[in-house]
């Protein structure tokens, strides 16, 4: 079988434009749910002909990055830094690195006061996209659905905080109850349009129907399994703004109600405290959702395991959300451990001269 080709396309990131198609060298690329995923890889540059296309496709800040893997779309982001270098022996490449469509906004901020009463937790995310996407120059082509949570929020944002869009969709979906947001990217099977798409799931982000069984040994070639009671808390207090707007006294800050689990520390458990800030939100009842969560979250600290897998037709980007079944039998679990896990993280190896295609898949408990 022939080794995939991969090929990055070069686009104009409000347009979309096509401006080149290059090759590249020593890719490496991932996708998350819940972080903003990366490319990274060095374009040749062998001819005056070749510099040329380089110079005007590769612009930081402006250029659009899509990943082809044998014309199928695998990765979109954008190019954010771009490191033009010359070996001793001559040889000229530019090192280009980019992330995903989210990272757009982090480099957007709320500049106008926003409230929401009862209103679908998507309908609130899908509007703070529209508001990034509504300014002048601001739209790079997000699209997105109508899909409901069926759960309702009040919230009230301030332009004074001046909040970047992807801090205030991460605190929406980080509640009791919230969701998981991306932006996924594919192409349309019909038009062939290439696709930017807010992708919300309540509570988590699901695809797929079917499970994919992976044996080690068998196509999983190694893994990793970290054990991590550094983040565990059995007591958890949020801290939300400052409530007290009388200059002349001290001010203090929102403060949730104190979560003790009692059951963990009856278990044996020491008493392990945690907190976290909320430094824009000032509604008692939201401070002790996210305190909530946070809490949660904390008790039973999630460990992301990660599998190499070696490539094959059910390996592709469209398994973040998708539940496998992975089975291992070695000296750590002698009897055989057999669990279903949802894929929340892919990186793909490209093949190199002597190395073959790979995939890590980062997991957690479904």
């Amino acid at each position: 079988m022939a080794a995939p080709t991969y090929r990055i396309l070069l686009c104009d990131l409000r347009s979309d434009q096509l401006l080149d198609v290059l090759p590249v060298q020593q890719v490496t690329l991932d996708d998350w749910i819940g972080k903003t995923g990366s490319f990274a890889g060095t374009v040749p540059v062998p001819n005056a002909a070749i510099a040329t296309r380089a110079r005007r496709a590769i612009l930081p800040g402006r250029t659009a990055v899509w990943v082809e893997r044998d014309r199928a779309i695998w990765w979109g982001g954008i190019l954010w830094t771009a490191n033009v270098s010359s070996s001793d022996r001559g040889f000229l490449g530019v090192q280009i690195q980019a992330g995903g469509w989210d990272s757009y906004l982090d480099h957007r901020l709320l500049l106008d006061s926003h409230k929401a009463t009862q209103t679908d937790q998507f309908d609130i995310a899908r509007a703070l996209v529209d508001y990034a996407q509504s300014t002048p120059g601001g739209d790079i082509g997000i699209e997105a659905g109508t899909e409901l949570s069926g759960v309702l929020r009040d919230r009230e944002y301030s332009r004074y905080d001046m909040p970047t869009m992807r801090d205030l969709l991460a605190q929406l979906g980080s509640v009791e109850g919230g969701f998981e947001w991306r932006i996924a990217s594919y192409r349309d099977p019909e038009s062939g349009r290439r696709i930017k798409r807010l992708q919300l799931g309540s509570p988590v982000i699901r695809a797929g129907t079917n499970t994919i069984v992976l044996d080690h040994p068998g196509p999983v070639l190694s893994y990793a399994w970290p054990i991590d009671a550094t983040g565990k808390a059995n007591a958890w207090q949020s801290r939300g703004a400052t409530t007290n707007q009388n200059q002349a006294t001290d001010s203090v800050p929102l403060v949730s109600e104190l979560l003790v689990d009692r059951d963990d520390i009856a278990a044996g458990w020491p008493r392990l405290d945690g907190s976290s800030d909320y430094s824009t939100v000032s509604d008692l009842r939201t401070l002790n959702a996210h305190a909530a969560a946070d809490k949660a979250r904390a008790l039973d600290p999630r460990t992301i395991p990660e599998i190499t897998v070696r490539m094959d037709g059910s390996i592709s980007p469209a398994l973040l959300g998708a539940t496998i079944r992975l089975r291992v039998r070695d000296l750590w679990w002698p009897e055989g451990l057999d669990q279903r896990y949802r894929v929340v993280g892919l990186a793909i190896t490209p093949p190199e001269r002597g190395r073959a295609e790979t995939a890590r898949l980062y997991l957690e408990a479904d």
